[in-house]
C-alpha cells in the first residue's frame, strides 16, 4: 500500500503568512517528476500545529485534486483531542486521500490504555487506511510496542511511522504484529538501517530537497542492492543531520527557499533559521550532489 520514499511536504506560505497555493502545487509536481513514492500533507513538516481547520481541510482537498492519483496522498490528521482527530480523518476521507497519518496525542500524555482507546475510536469512526505515528521526542508520548501490537489487529490501522530512531523496535515488533502491517521509518538519519531490518517506506524530510535520491535508495534496498544503497546514502548523511539542526521544518524551509521552490516564511512560534546554521545546510546540500 505505502512503500518507498514518501515526502513529508512543507506548507509554502506567502510573506503575509497566508497559504501559497501556487508554490504548493509546484512542489507537488516537483515530487511527481522526481519520483517521490507518496506525499504527506499537513504533517509535522507541514506545520500542522499552526494550520487552522479550514486551511487544513483545504490543503488536503487541493493536494488530492492536483495529484489526481499519480502518487498516494496521506493526510496528517492527528490531534491531542480524539474528537478533532476523528473530524479531520473523516474530512480527509471525504477528500479522497489514500490514507491518514495520526500522531500520538501530545501534551495531555495519555496512558497506554488511553492511546489504545484513542486510536480505536478513530478506527471505528472512519473507514480509511490509518498509519500510527510515534515521535516521542516531540510529543512526550511514547506508543509502546505492546500497544502497537494490539492496534495492528484493528482493521483500518495499516502501519506505523516510527520516528524514535530506535532500531530495536522494528526487530521486536515485526513478527508479532498483524499480517501486512507496514513499518515506515520517520527518521532520515537511521532510515536505511530501518529498511534493511524490514521497513517498507520512509516518510522523509530530506526528500523535500533530494526526492530522487531518496527514491533511488529505497528502490535499491527493494532490489537487495544494499551496498549501492549505502553508497548513495553516504552522500546524504550530512544533509539528513542538517535538516534537524533546528526544529523541523525551519531548516528544510530555508533550504527550499534557497532552491527557489518556496518563499521564506514560517509561522510563529517557529522563527527563521539562525544565520549561524546556514553553513552546515549548504555543506550538506553540496555534498549530496
Amino acid at each position: 500500500m505505502f512503500q518507498g520514499s514518501i515526502v513529508a511536504l512543507v506548507t509554502p506560505m506567502n510573506k503575509d503568512g497566508s497559504l501559497d497555493i501556487k508554490s504548493f502545487n509546484n512542489l507537488l509536481d516537483f515530487h511527481v517528476q522526481n519520483k517521490s513514492d507518496g506525499v504527506v500533507v499537513v504533517g509535522t513538516s507541514g506545520e500542522a500545529p499552526t494550520i487552522d481547520f479550514d486551511e487544513h481541510i483545504s490543503l488536503i482537498n487541493k493536494a488530492v485534486k492536483f495529484i489526481r492519483g499519480r502518487i498516494p496522498v496521506i493526510a496528517g490528521t492527528g490531534a491531542n483531542s480524539t474528537k478533532e482527530a476523528i473530524f479531520l480523518t473523516q474530512e480527509a476521507k471525504n477528500a479522497g486521500v489514500d490514507g491518514s497519518l495520526l500522531v500520538t496525542p501530545y501534551y495531555n500524555k495519555p496512558s497506554q490504555k488511553g492511546l489504545y482507546e484513542h486510536y480505536k475510536a478513530i478506527n471505528d469512526a472512519v473507514d480509511i487506511p490509518q498509519v500510527l505515528y510515534n515521535v516521542p521526542a516531540r510529543t512526550s508520548c511514547d506508543l509502546e510496542n505492546d500497544t502497537v501490537i494490539k492496534l495492528s489487529h484493528l482493521p483500518n490501522i495499516v502501519g506505523i511511522k516510527d520516528a524514535t530512531g530506535d532500531l530495536t523496535r522494528i526487530e521486536n515488533l515485526k513478527n508479532k504484529v498483524a499480517d501486512n502491517f507496514i513499518f515506515i521509518s520517520g527518521d532520515d538519519i537511521t532510515f536505511l538501517d530501518y529498511l534493511k531490518k524490514g521497513g517498507k517506506a520512509v516518510i522523509s524530510v530530506t526528500a523535500n530537497v533530494r526526492p530522487l535520491m531518496m527514491h533511488e535508495i529505497c528502490n535499491l534496498v527493494k532490489e537487495n542492492k544494499i551496498e549501492d544503497a549505502e553508497k548513495l546514502n553516504q552522500k546524504l548523511e550530512l544533509l539528513h543531520k542538517a535538516m534537524f539542526i533546528e526544529s523541523n521544518p525551519v531548516p528544510v524551509k530555508w533550504m527550499l527557499t534557497k532552491m527557489g521552490l518556496i518563499q521564506q516564511y514560517i509561522r510563529l512560534p517557529l522563527v527563521e533559521l539562525d544565520p549561524s546554521n546556514t553553513k552546515i545546510l549548504n555543506e550538506g546540500y553540496e555534498l549530496s550532489e
